[in-house]
């Protein structure tokens, strides 16, 4: 019992808070436009089996592989970072292009884009609608991983606020993915090419954080300097170091400024895909 309190009142409450505040938004404060297009793309989510589809491989991958293949019960430790939130942004990898890999496709191969573009409103509120749609479904993805959290706070006395520090940390990397792949989106009107090519981008733009590539471009030499601005390019683009801190609870507003400003660069690169279709 105690445990299912400590659920509701560290992360429920929060979670209902949130999600107030973005209702309130997204009805007060958004164009109409914009809020026509949100609406119309969350609908399209779950009046088809993709949404839930989704749903239902995310949590099984990640809340089972955490149980049974992580050892979260048997550390003894009231913490998940270690087998939990460190291996999360491997499964957002995969599954935030698949959630955003529709956005823009499905629009060009059915032949609506067109009519969607020729509509009495702007890139900017068809993007940042569809966009707005895709990062709910992802915000409801992780919500519903609430099974470890409880489990943990049943076994131990866990710092909740790094829990969620974690959760936080892991919904701007999928908000990271979703961005990227909403720039894919809008150069195909294949779904399939949008996915595969957007899990690639997204796997690059993970890895090329790791320590090993700053190691790299500090010892190179020879004829790999010339690869050394594309190096510390992709390296300066890498989430991972960002999505650590933030996930051990170091708030930074250096970690938050990168993911807003990667998140809005990519948006702004989509509308400037779509004004060039449109022209």
């Amino acid at each position: 019992m105690d445990a299912f309190i400590t659920l509701l009142s560290d992360f429920a409450v929060p979670t209902v808070i949130i999600a107030a505040v973005f209702i309130a938004i997204v009805k007060f404060a958004l164009p109409r436009e914009v809020r026509t297009i949100f609406k119309r793309e969350l609908t399209s989510y779950f009046t088809s089996p993709i949404a839930y589809v989704l749903f239902v491989v995310f949590l099984g991958i990640s809340n089972a592989l955490s149980f049974f293949f992580t050892g979260v019960l048997e550390a003894g430790e009231a913490d998940l970072f270690m087998p939990y939130f460190q291996y999360l942004p491997w499964y957002l990898v995969l599954i935030a292009p698949a959630v955003g890999m529709r956005l823009w496709s499905e629009e060009q191969r059915l032949g609506t884009m067109e009519l969607l573009l020729t509509m009495p409103l702007t890139p900017w509120h068809a993007i940042l609608g569809k966009f707005l749609a895709a990062a709910v479904v992802l915000f409801g993805m992780l919500v519903l991983s609430f099974p470890i959290v409880w489990t943990i706070n049943y076994l131990g006395d866990p710092d909740n606020g790094v829990i969620m520090a974690g959760f936080v940390s892991s919904y701007l990397v999928a908000l990271c993915f979703l961005a990227v792949t909403c720039v894919v989106s809008a150069m195909t009107r294949s779904q399939l090419v949008a996915l595969l090519v957007s899990v690639a981008l997204c796997m690059m733009l993970w890895l090329s954080g790791l320590p090993q590539i700053s190691e790299f471009l500090t010892n190179m030499k020879g004829g790999w300097l010339v690869l050394w601005p594309f190096i510390k390019l992709a390296n300066v683009l890498g989430v991972m170091p960002h999505f650590t801190e933030l996930a051990k609870g170091v708030l930074g507003i250096r970690d938050l400024a990168f993911f807003v400003t990667f998140i809005a660069f990519c948006l702004f690169a989509t509308s400037v895909v779509i004004r060039v279709k449109r022209a």
